[in-house]
């Protein structure tokens, strides 16, 4: 693999405006979100204006990846994703999430999730993992993907594309009566195969008209995890496999959380709703 530096935290830039008529989450300008106590399925309105969040979110993904090169800062990129969910009368969910200063996660290398936006710039074999959530019409939609910059070393290669494919996997095991373990067995299994960490203190979680509901999906076989998935439940999968251990170790900056050995991660993740035979993504552009 890359012998490259580890990483050090940039220099953020100001925080970035949004419209004033842009409706905001409730948790904004608050310390922490006020707990949802709803349930986890939800109308067909609810879900339709789900739909609606997440195409946005995966379309403000999409541009904002458009950019990734060596060269490039990850604020640049957070510019991009900001101004297209603006100009799409969305807000970043990030943005002033429990204080988070910037409007997409920049994971680089061997940062598992939440890595802040700064003047951080890409070099050429790194990966980059871009998480971005939409929140309009009352609802939020999340996802994030990895990306390759410039020319990157076979074995970063390989731990994107199975991570991918461990992600689609786990949504194929999701159906209606099966216990929302089946998510975390089916991607431990497949990465196990070639020996990757699977990292277990962040998971997915319940969405809806909250960021985080309180559902948690463990995306390894936990006993835990004995939730029946139901028609009509809402929640992520995003799998974070690494190189070596799952352990980790997070920065001043109570966000960034790394890999304890340092060695590289990767992440997937989509929103769904459960079907009546399975799930349908509902965070495709």
């Amino acid at each position: 693999m890359s012998g490259q530096s580890l990483l050090v935290p940039g220099e953020l830039s100001p925080v970035r405006s949004v419209p004033g008529n842009i409706r905001r989450p409730e948790y904004v300008g608050k310390p922490a979100p006020t707990p949802y106590t709803g349930p986890e399925v939800q109308t067909p309105e609810t879900i339709e204006l789900m739909r609606t969040a997440g195409r946005i979110a995966a379309r403000a993904m999409e541009e904002a990846a458009k950019h990734i090169a060596p060269g490039v800062t990850t604020d640049e990129l957070d510019r991009v994703a900001h101004e297209y969910m603006c100009d799409h009368g969305a807000y970043p969910s990030t943005l002033g999430y429990r204080g988070f200063p910037k409007s997409l996660c920049s994971s680089i290398n061997e940062v598992i999730c939440h890595g802040i936006p700064d003047s951080t710039v890409l070099k050429d074999g790194d990966i980059i993992n871009l998480d971005v959530t939409a929140y309009i019409g009352g609802v939020h939609g999340d996802n994030n993907a990895t990306y390759l910059v410039g020319d990157v070393d076979e074995e970063s290669k390989l731990l994107v594309e199975r991570t991918r494919e461990s992600l689609d996997r786990a949504i194929k095991a999701v159906k209606p009566g099966r216990q929302i373990n089946i998510i975390g067995r089916v991607i431990e299994s497949y990465a196990k195969r070639f020996g990757y960490g699977v990292v277990r203190d962040f998971t997915g979680h319940g969405i809806n008209t909250s960021f985080h509901s309180g559902l948690i999906v463990p995306h390894y076989d936990s006993p835990h995890a004995t939730t029946t998935i139901q028609p009509g439940m809402t929640f992520t999968i995003e799998p974070m496999l690494t190189l070596g251990t799952h352990e980790y170790d997070m920065w001043d900056d109570g966000w960034t959380v790394v890999t304890k050995d340092r060695k590289r991660t990767a992440q997937f993740e989509h929103t769904l709703v459960v079907t009546d035979t399975g799930a349908e993504i509902l965070t495709l552009p």
